[in-house]
């Protein structure tokens, strides 16, 4: 780990050359599969059974009093119709089409009419990059919190608002070694993967692209390093409100431990255009923090993995690309 965060090795090693690696680079999820899945059977069996008998009797019960639960049904019409949102929406057309147009007025107007104003500050040529990032990660939030937490409130007033997002605090903290050990695994895998060409051109989303037009990035200033992070955390907090509280709460008494493979289908789909080693491995993690998720009746746990995981990533990619910025505020 030393070596690859030596001053002289700016540069990480070129992995895989050839149709050898290519073939290589499609085998290793196999492998990563084969390990995966005894352990994961070792590690959560217990909680499986747990989740299943519980399911069991609440369908019994339900069954037994002639009454249904649509709740499956509602939460995953709900999950399509906020997925598709967010792909037809939350991305470049809209902003472009619509969002930064009214920021260039905005801007132009306020210069005019409020030179003093915050307003008059706003500069799309300058910080049109990060205004799009900021764009895309404020219609995740969004789409993965408020819209469907509002919907379903709307029909099932009594489900506890924590319970339906899966916030709950207490009894927390004696599963965080489940969490560290996830994490011993993780981090040094994040240092191999980052290795590979694939990754350190993907992350971080926020970089400069002068063929494009897109000025900026983690690499220009540290408030463009801190502000994009803030909002990459942001949308990963509501990711894990959306896939492993909001899905999982209403589903686990329906589906029981199907409800975290069912949960991990549209989960590994929003990973599709991502380094191809981060989307077949997807389906791993989903199980790994829906299935603790289940355990612990919360998404902190699954959140601090996930963060630690893409501030990593990013930091490696700057360090082995751009460099971190050498000011704090852009010139």
């Amino acid at each position: 780990m030393h070596l690859f965060l030596s001053a002289g090795l700016r540069e990480p090693l070129g992995l895989f050359p050839g149709i050898g690696g290519v073939l290589t680079k499609l085998l290793i999820p196999a492998a990563v599969y084969a390990l995966a899945i005894p352990f994961f059977w070792w590690l959560f069996r217990k909680t499986w059974k747990e989740i299943d008998d519980e399911a069991l009797e609440y369908r019994t019960k339900l069954r037994d009093d002639g009454k249904q639960d649509y709740r499956a049904a509602i939460v995953l019409g709900i999950v399509a119709l906020v997925l598709t949102m967010q792909e037809y929406y939350g991305g470049h057309q809209v902003f472009h089409a619509h969002i930064k147009p009214w920021l260039d007025e905005t801007g132009r107007m306020a210069r005019v009419l409020e030179p003093d104003s915050w307003k008059a500050r706003i500069d799309t040529k300058f910080y049109g990059n990060l205004y799009f990032y900021a764009w895309w990660a404020l219609t995740r939030i969004a789409g993965y919190t408020i819209i469907p937490i509002t919907i379903y409130k709307l029909i099932y007033r009594k489900d506890p608002l924590l319970d339906v997002a899966a916030l709950r605090v207490k009894g927390i903290s004696k599963h965080f070694k489940i969490y560290g050990l996830l994490l011993a695994i993780i981090i040094p895998t994040i240092f191999v993967i980052a290795q590979f060409p694939e990754f350190r051109g993907y992350y971080p989303f926020y970089k400069e692209n002068l063929s494009r037009g897109q000025l900026g990035g983690c690499s220009r200033s540290w408030m463009d390093f801190m502000v994009w992070e803030a909002l990459y955390l942001g949308q990963f907090f509501a990711l894990e409100v959306f896939f492993r509280g909001f899905m999982l709460v209403p589903l686990r008494k329906s589906f029981g431990t199907a409800a975290v493979f069912a949960m991990c289908v549209p989960y590994v789909m929003i990973h599709f255009g991502k380094p191809y080693l981060e989307a077949s491995t997807a389906f791993l993690a989903g199980v790994a923090l829906g299935t603790l998720a289940m355990k612990t009746r919360s998404i902190y746990g699954g959140f601090l993995v996930h963060g630690t995981v893409a501030i990593l990533m990013d930091s490696l990619s700057i360090f082995y690309g751009p460099g971190f910025p050498e000011v704090f505020w852009p010139r």
